[in-house]
C-alpha cells in the first residue's frame, strides 16, 4: 500500500515586477526580507514535524519561487519530509533562472517546473505586463532538461484583448514545440484593484470578450489533444502520466500544509489560512505565535457538495445522487454532460459553462450526503 497522499504548498512572495492583471499575494519590494522570510518557513515546518505525514507532493508557488537564491528555496525543500517518490514542483518565471539554478534544484530533489509563460507572442505579452522574452522561455525550457528535470508545466492565458486567433494559436503551437507534457489554459480574469481592473474600469482597456474566450478553449482543447495531450481537469491538459499530482490532490479534496504568508492549508479536515503579509509571517514565528488568520471546518453537507464540485471539474467527474436524475438527464439532452458508472462528467461543452452547471446540479441535490432540492411548502 502506498503512502497516504499529504502534500505541503509553500508561498514564496516575492517579484521582480508585478504583472498587470495580477492579484496575487506578492510584493516586489520586499526581497530583503527574503533571508528572515526562508527562517520563518523552515522554522514554521519544524513546529509541524511529526503531526502530518510525509508529503507525497510539495508545490512552491508565489510570487516568483525562482527569484529566491537557489541555496535559500533548496534550505526550505529540504527541511519538509517528504516520501521518496514525492512530486517537487517549483513554479519559474523563464527571466529568473539559469543553468546552476536548474542544477541545484535537481540536485535536491526538484523533478517538475512549472513555468509562467501566459503567451509566445510578444505584443500579447506586453498587454499583460509581463517582462521576459519568448526566446527566454526556450532558453529555460532545455536548461530545465539539460539538468534532468523531465517535466515541465506551461501556463498560458487566453482571451486577452487584442490577442487574435492567430496569435492564440501561436502560443499553443509554441508551447508544444517545446516539448511540455503539461500545459495549462486560463481565460483572463480581471481583478479589481489590479492595473488591468482600473484600466477597464475607465474605459481606457477593453475588457475579455466571453465568446472570443470560449473559442479559444475550444481550440486550445483540440490542438493539445490532437497533440497527444487529454484534458484531466477543465483548464489542465497533459500526456498520460504527466499530471500534476499536487493540484489532483486539491481536486480531490485531499489534505495539505500552507506555509508562508497567505499560504492555505487542510489538515484534519480542517481548512485554515495563514497571515497575508511576509512581515507579519516572519513576526509570527520568530514570537512563537500562531501565523494562522484564521480557519473553518465544513459541515458534512458543506463538504459533500464542495467535493462534488472539485469533481466535477475532472475528466473522471463526479459521483451523484439519483435525486438529480431529472437534471442529469436533462443536461445530457443538451449535449453538456455524460453519464456512466454512477459519475456524472462534463463535455467540452458543458466546461464552458462548469459554474453554471455545477450550481444547477447542487440545487438538484445531486451531492451524496449534500443537501436535497427544496420542497414546496
Amino acid at each position: 500500500m502506498g503512502a497516504v497522499a499529504f502534500g505541503v504548498y509553500v508561498h514564496i512572495p516575492f517579484c521582480a515586477h508585478r504583472c498587470d492583471y495580477c492579484d496575487f499575494a506578492t510584493w516586489t519590494d520586499r526581497t530583503h526580507l527574503a533571508d528572515a522570510y526562508v527562517d520563518a518557513c523552515v522554522a514554521d515546518l519544524a513546529r509541524w514535524a511529526g503531526s502530518v505525514p510525509a508529503a507525497t507532493s510539495v508545490f512552491f508557488g508565489g510570487g516568483t519561487p525562482s527569484l529566491l537564491p537557489a541555496d535559500r528555496l533548496v534550505r526550505v525543500l529540504d527541511a519538509i519530509e517528504r516520501t521518496p517518490d514525492a512530486e517537487v514542483t517549483v513554479e519559474c518565471n523563464p527571466d529568473s533562472v539559469d543553468a546552476a539554478k536548474f542544477a541545484a534544484y535537481a540536485t535536491a530533489g526538484v523533478n517538475r517546473v512549472s513555468l509562467g509563460v501566459q503567451s509566445m507572442v510578444p505584443h500579447v505579452l506586453a498587454a499583460l505586463g509581463r517582462t521576459h522574452d519568448p526566446a527566454n522561455v526556450e532558453r529555460a525550457v532545455a536548461m530545465a532538461h539539460d539538468a534532468g528535470i523531465a517535466r515541465v508545466n506551461v501556463d498560458l492565458i487566453y482571451g486577452t484583448p487584442g490577442e487574435s486567433p492567430g496569435d492564440w494559436r501561436r502560443s499553443l503551437d509554441g508551447a508544444l514545440a517545446l516539448g511540455a507534457g503539461h500545459v495549462s489554459a486560463y481565460a483572463l480574469t480581471i481583478e479589481a484593484g489590479t492595473p488591468f481592473g482600473r484600466d477597464v474600469a475607465a474605459g481606457s482597456r477593453a475588457a475579455p470578450d466571453d465568446d472570443l474566450q470560449a473559442d479559444a478553449y475550444a481550440v486550445a482543447d483540440d490542438v493539445l489533444t490532437a497533440a497527444g495531450l487529454e484534458w484531466y481537469e477543465i483548464s489542465n491538459w497533459s500526456r498520460p502520466g504527466d499530471e500534476c499530482r499536487h493540484n489532483l490532490l486539491y481536486w480531490s479534496g485531499g489534505e495539505y500544509l500552507g506555509i508562508g504568508c497567505a499560504a492555505h492549508g487542510h489538515t484534519d479536515g480542517r481548512r485554515w489560512w495563514n497571515v497575508r503579509t511576509p512581515e507579519r509571517y516572519v513576526e509570527a514565528i520568530r514570537s512563537g505565535a500562531d501565523a494562522q488568520a484564521g480557519g473553518e471546518t465544513l459541515a458534512p453537507a458543506a463538504r459533500a457538495e464542495e467535493a462534488f464540485a472539485l469533481a466535477l471539474r475532472t475528466r473522471a467527474g463526479a459521483r451523484w445522487d439519483e435525486r438529480a436524475r431529472a437534471e442529469v438527464s436533462e443536461l445530457w439532452a443538451a449535449g453538456l454532460c455524460a453519464e456512466a458508472d454512477g459519475r456524472v462528467a462534463l463535455t467540452r461543452a458543458g466546461r464552458l459553462v462548469a459554474s453554471d452547471l455545477t450550481a444547477r446540479l447542487l440545487l438538484a441535490g445531486a451531492a451524496p450526503g449534500g443537501p436535497g432540492p427544496e420542497r414546496p411548502g
